[in-house]
């Protein structure tokens, strides 16, 4: 369990959280869905989405947001990836109808995920294309300003994604291309290497996800296809490769895509692209078991998925078929039911509820 003084961390950082983590289940609230400008056929960007009771309602597309692959929210701003070539950070300003604060360049190409530092002055993005990982400083009223510092991973890397751990201390970086955890400490808007976990080669990791109140992760790693937990200390900062797990219910090819924790940190799911499904397992303590067969996504390539604030529903970003589906979650088996309906946006990235 984690002592007193990383509840802090993990305090601190909800008081950042969405309204939909704290709405009612079935209450209408605002959401965004993020989706690719550049591709064939082309999304919107930045949408606007009713949801609740459950499901998602088209409202609005927000111009000047283009690529818009991953969402990041602090109070009433919005910080939005625009993967593209050269890449950039967006905020928004999201109180009333969204307004763009401003654009910074993200020093990289293909920028696909970013984080806001728990302390609330730094934002931290993962340059898939070039290997990077650069801090921008958040100013007064949430825009961001010039980028204060640009990490590299060197020849071959994709930075995939970047969040702070638990306690706040720590900075993890998930490359791909390295096959590597890299784990930084944030000062002054500097990030200093600490530790790099070499998994095996060819394990292409994407995306972890931590526990809520244990010292455990869980990483989802591409190319493999399977999950590894890791043993997480925060006193620390190190992080170990303890199990692996497959992911996959068919022979593939199938390439995982993200992972999140249910909330009381019974279960972990896994969206599989390629069979199109979401696997489910179950935390035995510090190992994972598989729940039966993985339940298709209701649509093809389930590139990213979030459980809604009641945990009752899971929203699947279906890239390749355009598709949100929503499906229904019992919270006491962790098993998910089929698709109970859907709303079409073309190459569809990512939700925030």
């Amino acid at each position: 369990m984690f002592p007193r003084r990383i509840f802090l961390g993990i305090t601190a950082f909800a008081l950042a959280a969405t309204p939909a983590m704290t709405a009612r289940a079935g209450q209408r609230h605002r959401a965004f869905v993020g989706s690719y400008t550049n591709s064939d056929p082309a999304g919107h960007g930045l949408d606007v989405v009713k949801a609740g009771k459950p499901g998602l309602d088209a409202d609005f597309t927000v111009p000047g947001v283009p690529d818009a692959s991953w969402f990041a929210r602090r109070g009433n701003v919005l910080y939005v990836t625009n993967e593209s070539d050269p890449g950039s950070v967006t905020a928004l300003d999201i109180s009333g109808k969204p307004r763009i604060l401003g654009t910074q360049p993200a020093l990289g190409a293909a920028p696909t995920h970013l984080s806001v530092h728990p302390s609330g002055r730094y934002l931290l993005t993962a340059n898939y294309t070039s290997g990077s990982v650069v801090v921008h400083p958040i100013l007064p009223g949430g825009g961001l300003g010039a980028a204060t510092d640009l990490v590299e991973h060197g020849d071959g890397a994709h930075a995939h994604q970047v969040v702070t751990d638990p306690s706040g201390r720590w900075v993890l970086a998930v490359d791909l291309g390295t096959d590597s955890v890299y784990v930084y400490q944030l000062t002054n808007g500097k990030l200093r290497p600490h530790q790099q976990l070499v998994l095996p080669a060819g394990s292409g990791p994407r995306h972890l996800a931590f526990h809520p109140h244990e010292r455990l992760a869980y990483l989802a790693c591409e190319l493999t296809p399977v999950v590894t937990v890791l043993g997480w200390d925060p006193a620390g900062g190190t992080v170990t490769a303890e199990q692996v797990v497959d992911t996959a219910s068919s022979p593939g090819p199938n390439y995982p895509g993200e992972i999140e924790v249910s909330a009381d940190g019974r279960f972990v799911y896994v969206s599989v692209r390629g069979e199109n499904t979401i696997a489910t397992f179950a935390v035995r303590g510090r190992e994972l078991v598989r729940l039966g067969e993985n339940m298709p996504s209701g649509g093809v390539w389930p590139r990213h998925f979030t459980l809604d604030a009641g945990q009752r529903w899971m929203y699947v970003s279906n890239q390749r078929s355009g598709t949100v589906n929503w499906l229904p979650r019992d919270p006491t088996t962790g098993r998910l039911g089929a698709a109970a309906g859907s709303l079409a946006v073309p190459s569809v990235a990512t939700v925030l509820l």
